[in-house]
C-alpha cells in the first residue's frame, strides 16, 4: 500500500481546518483520491491546482483505504491558464472528462494524452486537435468506442468521410453521399495524426465526439456535458 506515481492535478476539495482530498489522474494508478495534509498551506495550495503535474507518494494500511498523499511539483502550469480563456475552459473540460473514468483503474494512454493536452494549452491551435482525439479514446476507454476502421457499407478503407450516429461505424464519402445530411463528419486529422487541420475540422471534430459522449455517457446519468467543454470550444474558436 505503498507507491510513487507521477500525476496530473485534477481536483481537490477542502477536508478539515487545514487538508485536501486530492484527486489525480495518475500514469500507472488511474484516476487516484488521497489525503494531503496541510493541503490548505501557502505552501501546497499553488501546487494542487488543476493541471499541475506532481510526482505523488501514496500510502495507506489497506488497499481500499483513501490514503495519503505527499506530492511534489513537476509542472506548474495552472497559473499561465488565468489570462488566458481557451487555456482555463480546457482545464476544466478535460478534469470534467477524465473523472468519467472509474477511480483506480489505469489508463495510461489516455494519461499521457491528456498531459499532453494540457501543456499545449497556451497554444490552441495545437491543444485542441488533441483534445478532440483524447475524446475519442476516452469513449473508447469507457466501452463506448467507435469503428471507424472501414466504411460500414463497402467496406473500404479509403476516403472514409462520415460516421454514422446510429452505429458509429464510419462511412465512405462516396457511399455516404445520398445520405451526407444525416451524418456526422470524420474530419481527416483524426484518421491521420501528421495532418494539421484547419479551425472548421476541428469543431467538426468536437461535434462528432460530442455527440457520442451525450447519447451513450451523460444522457444515460441524467446530466448535460460540461459547461467548460462548450466554453472551451467558444475561446478556441475566437481565438483560432
Amino acid at each position: 500500500m505503498d507507491w510513487r506515481d507521477d500525476g496530473l492535478v485534477i481536483g481537490a476539495r477542502r477536508h478539515g481546518e487545514t487538508s485536501v482530498i486530492l484527486e489525480l489522474m495518475t500514469r500507472a494508478h488511474g484516476r487516484h483520491l488521497g489525503l494531503v495534509r496541510g493541503g490548505r498551506s501557502r505552501t501546497l495550495r499553488p501546487i494542487l491546482q488543476p493541471g499541475n503535474l506532481v510526482v505523488a507518494h501514496w500510502r495507506a494500511r489497506l488497499e481500499d483505504h483513501l490514503g495519503a498523499y505527499t506530492v511534489e511539483p513537476l509542472a506548474a502550469r495552472a497559473a499561465h491558464f488565468l489570462d488566458r480563456a481557451a487555456a482555463l475552459h480546457g482545464v476544466g473540460a478535460l478534469c470534467a472528462l477524465l473523472r468519467l473514468l472509474p477511480e483506480r483503474d489505469p489508463h495510461e494512454e489516455l494519461y499521457e494524452m491528456a498531459d499532453a493536452v494540457v501543456a499545449r494549452l497556451g497554444d490552441p491551435g495545437a491543444a485542441a486537435p488533441l483534445m478532440a482525439r483524447f475524446e475519442l479514446a476516452l469513449l473508447g476507454a469507457l466501452g463506448f468506442g467507435l469503428d471507424l476502421d472501414c466504411c460500414a457499407l463497402t467496406g473500404a478503407r479509403d476516403d472514409l468521410a462520415y460516421v454514422s450516429p446510429k452505429s458509429g461505424r464510419a462511412v465512405s464519402r462516396a457511399a455516404g453521399a445520398p445520405w451526407r445530411e444525416k451524418l456526422l463528419p470524420y474530419p481527416n486529422f483524426l484518421q491521420d495524426d501528421a495532418l494539421a487541420p484547419p479551425c472548421a475540422d476541428i469543431v467538426a471534430a468536437f461535434r462528432l465526439t460530442g455527440y457520442f459522449l451525450t447519447r451513450d455517457v451523460f444522457a444515460p446519468r441524467g446530466v448535460p456535458l460540461p459547461a467548460a467543454r462548450d466554453l472551451y470550444i467558444g475561446a478556441f474558436s475566437r481565438a483560432a
